[in-house]
């Protein structure tokens, strides 16, 4: 067969729990406060936790009035950092707080409506799932927000919230027609046994997330392969704010312009712009423009309008590249201030954002599918 093209894709997605994830949970909740109280604060936060230590750290502008130690116990409570032995107590932990102003030469350029920085971002969709994610990726979100739901009904109550989950998946001509491997490690008290994790993660995990028809007998299950996940979160693994940012977008399927999101206000375009490509690139495939599409644009420290803008739509586009792009130029304001104009980025949305990936879920403006 001339055409035929065989291959397999792999995502991983993290749960709530994961030290990186909670640091970008704190990162995100501090943004959110200082956006309730001041629509135009400028942030950017970074969180580092590791053992019965929580560092916050970056910039600030602006009128609100927010405690930052106070946000810190209730997000780790929230997550479940409960146990000084096994992730973090939010009760005992040490926290240090080193927050400054942004600095003024970054300040001249946005407040005249600029880029908070420079940088390249990317925007991606394609219809090869319901929600225009990539097929692996979207099974790892589901199987990693399910591992939390279980967790949390107390359905599965010796999960503890720290954990991972890969899925890889098996291609034909670009389509995705079977998952071949899930690899889940979950958290869990001392007092479970293996092989009855194991049978209640198949059961209330996995085959209540995959589509039947994507398991046969070839699917490979690998559940805690260590045999043992007790210490874990913080105690196990240091975290830090924009480590997951593959998590966060595309599971790796698509680029990556290298910036991160927690803990940035809409100015920074890293988070801002990587917003409105994802919300193109998604109506691009929505609208039937083209059944796959990948779009670029870079951004210059103070300056409003793009650099540049590329699209890739793989081959599947039923007009010209060029077309498209004029349609977006023409349909879209790409400004950093028309951009949190369009998507309402000064709102306090953020901490709902942080955990299982920023695109793909609903009940985010950039999510919206709009005539184009």
């Amino acid at each position: 067969m001339k055409n035929y093209k065989r291959y397999f894709l792999t995502s991983e997605s993290v749960t709530e729990g994961h030290p990186d994830k909670v640091c970008d949970f704190i990162s995100d909740s501090i943004l959110d406060d200082c956006l309730e109280q001041d629509k135009n604060s400028r942030v950017a936060v970074e969180t580092l936790i590791s053992n019965n230590k929580v560092v916050v750290a970056g910039q600030i502008t602006s009128n609100a009035v927010i405690d930052i130690e106070n946000i810190v116990r209730e997000k780790l409570k929230e997550v479940g950092y409960t146990d000084a032995e096994t992730n973090m107590d939010y009760k005992t932990c040490d926290i240090d707080i080193n927050i400054t102003k942004q600095s003024n030469d970054i300040a001249i350029g946005v407040d005249d409506g600029g880029a908070g920085d420079q940088g390249i971002m990317f925007g991606y969709a394609t219809d090869e799932s319901e929600d225009y994610m990539p097929y692996p990726i979207s099974v790892a979100h589901k199987l990693a927000k399910k591992l939390a739901e279980v967790r949390k009904k107390g359905i599965l109550p010796y999960l503890k919230s720290d954990g991972k989950v890969q899925v890889t998946v098996e291609y034909v001509n670009d389509m995705p027609i079977r998952i071949d491997t899930i690899l889940i490690s979950a958290q869990h008290s001392k007092d479970i046994d293996l092989a009855t994790l194991q049978k209640d993660l198949i059961e209330n995990v996995i085959l209540e997330v995959v589509e039947p028809d994507m398991i046969d007998i070839e699917t490979k299950f690998y559940i805690n392969p260590t045999g043992r996940f007790v210490i874990g979160g913080a105690v196990a693994d240091t975290g830090v704010t924009g480590r997951k940012i593959i998590v966060d977008t595309y599971g790796g399927i698509a680029r990556h312009g290298g910036g991160a999101f927690s803990g940035k206000d809409g100015t920074k375009v890293d988070r801002s712009a990587s917003y409105m490509l994802r919300h193109i690139a998604k109506n691009i495939v929505a609208n039937g423009l083209a059944r796959k599409c990948e779009i670029q644009m870079s951004y210059g420290i103070g300056i409003q309008n793009p650099l540049s803008i590329y699209i890739d739509c793989f081959g599947t586009n039923r007009i010209p590249e060029g077309l498209i792009i004029k349609i977006i130029k023409e349909r879209f304001d790409l400004t950093p201030k028309g951009i949190i104009d369009y998507l309402k980025l000064k709102e306090p949305i953020y901490s709902k954002t942080t955990n299982y990936g920023h695109f793909g879920r609903e009940g985010f403006n950039w999510e919206k599918i709009v005539q184009i």
